[in-house]
């Protein structure tokens, strides 16, 4: 754990402000949820609660049968980073924090599928070797909560139909997963 120096007083509701740096930082928006632990040595900690995150053997079964029958690198991400990895580039991506542009996707809700001749989109923030080819949207009760992405190393790469079709299916399912 690391000191900020910073220091907040709690108000008359028990309300805490996190201050806009930590929040810009740790990537905390308006209506994300926190998990609340505590330590018997009187410490308070914060989590960024991930509702996908209860899902990460569910997810990797889901890449590794995606990668096994496209031959293809899949992964899904929760709103943050990458929580499941499979056929290739687990060192490199599994745990990193997402691309503003897989955010600003996973935002307008829609798929993405690269076309061949424009700029590919980074997986990773900061990462440039590997770039999704496909990037579907996990909507459940009108939250987006992570994608499903086929993934390559290779800038010209093209998917098909077959993988478009196959990440928009496998985020349709887990959305709805999550609603039950």
């Amino acid at each position: 754990m690391k000191a900020t120096g910073i220091v907040r007083r709690i108000d008359d509701l028990g309300r805490v402000v996190i201050p806009k740096e930590i929040r810009r930082t740790m990537r905390i928006r308006e209506g994300d949820p926190l998990e609340i632990y505590t330590s018997r040595d009187g410490e308070v900690i914060f989590k960024k609660y991930s509702l996908m995150g209860g899902l990460d053997d569910f997810a990797m079964r889901f890449c590794e049968t995606l990668s096994r029958s496209t031959g293809s690198v899949a992964a899904v991400t929760d709103r943050d980073s990458v929580i499941a990895v499979a056929g290739g580039g687990k060192r490199e991506l599994l745990g990193k924090a997402i691309s503003p542009e897989l955010e600003q996707i996973m935002e307008d809700r829609k798929i993405y599928q690269q076309v061949s001749g424009e700029k590919t989109v980074p997986v990773t923030e900061g990462g440039e070797k590997f770039r999704a080819t496909v990037a579907a949207p996990i909507i459940s009760e009108g939250d987006a909560l992570g994608l499903v992405l086929f993934v390559t190393e290779d800038e010209n790469a093209v998917t098909g139909e077959t993988e478009y079709k196959l990440a928009q299916t496998i985020a349709a399912f887990l959305g709805k997963h999550m609603e039950s």
